[in-house]
């Protein structure tokens, strides 16, 4: 919650993208715990008001808005109506992701299309979207994953090749945009416990010809660290990344995945 201590982002107002649930919902959260008033956007309406409740519960404030990232035009809606309820955009977070999973062979078109649509070019739309509205500087941060860093995932051949294209599009942003100011990072979660994964574990679980749990087990076995991340370990980074403290560090893709992967 809110305290002087906390209110690193006061004066802030931020755009989250995909925040109804999971890891954007953990950061719609953190981001007002830390001062900023957010818009908190999903394309399920009812699920961003759910965070939005959550946010106003600890004392935080923002606006809830419906927001489909592979449309341009509601992207620019979503965004006009942030301004006209907070302020001036200074920040935005492009967590909005979708996964499905084949073996490699298996993979449709439309499996390709509909992965690329959301992860790649949602948040190409998005940093648009956000370096127009940007005055006198600002923030962006990119929800990529361990995935876009190496491809040794098993049946997510197209969803490993969307996140690698976050993580050179953050690259690119980041240079393209700090002589206005603007800093582009992205963050690369590891096997985070979220909705998305419970999903990934049955689909992986009926691929393996193994049980839920032993998907599971072999996650945490993978990670030094020994056990499964929550949405809140990339909230925390993701607040440092829109603070101050980080004020010199951009195009960055940092790792955040208790050593599942390092680099």
């Amino acid at each position: 919650m809110t305290s002087p201590d906390t209110a690193r982002l006061a004066g802030r107002n931020a755009v989250v993208t995909g925040a109804g649930r999971g890891i954007g919902a953990a950061i719609a959260v953190e981001l007002a715990d830390r001062g900023a008033l957010v818009a908190v956007t999903d394309v399920d309406l009812e699920a961003a008001r759910g965070t939005l409740g959550r946010i106003e519960e600890r004392g935080g404030h923002g606006i809830a808005l419906g927001c489909d990232v592979t449309d341009a035009v509601s992207i620019s809606l979503a965004a006009t109506e942030a301004e006209e309820a907070l302020g001036s955009l200074t920040t935005w977070v492009s967590n909005a992701g979708v996964s499905t999973m084949a073996r490699f062979g298996d993979i449709t078109r439309d499996q390709w299309q509909y992965v690329f649509d959301v992860n790649a070019m949602g948040v190409f739309l998005c940093g648009q979207e956000a370096s127009r509205r940007f005055e006198g500087g600002g923030v962006i941060v990119n929800v990529a994953s361990m995935a876009g860093k190496q491809g040794r995932v098993p049946f997510l051949a197209h969803y490993v090749a969307s996140k690698f294209a976050v993580v050179g599009l953050t690259q690119a942003m980041a240079y393209e945009l700090a002589p206005r100011g603007i800093r582009v990072n992205a963050v690369c979660p590891g096997f985070v416990a979220t909705s998305m994964q419970e999903r990934e574990v049955e689909w992986e679980a009926k691929l393996r010809g193994i049980d839920h749990e032993a998907v599971r087990g072999l996650m945490i076995g993978e990670t030094p660290l020994g056990r499964l991340e929550t949405p809140e370990d990339v909230a925390v980074v993701v607040g440092f990344l829109c603070d101050d403290d980080s004020r010199f560090i951009t195009g960055e893709a940092v790792a955040v995945n208790g050593g599942a992967y390092m680099d």
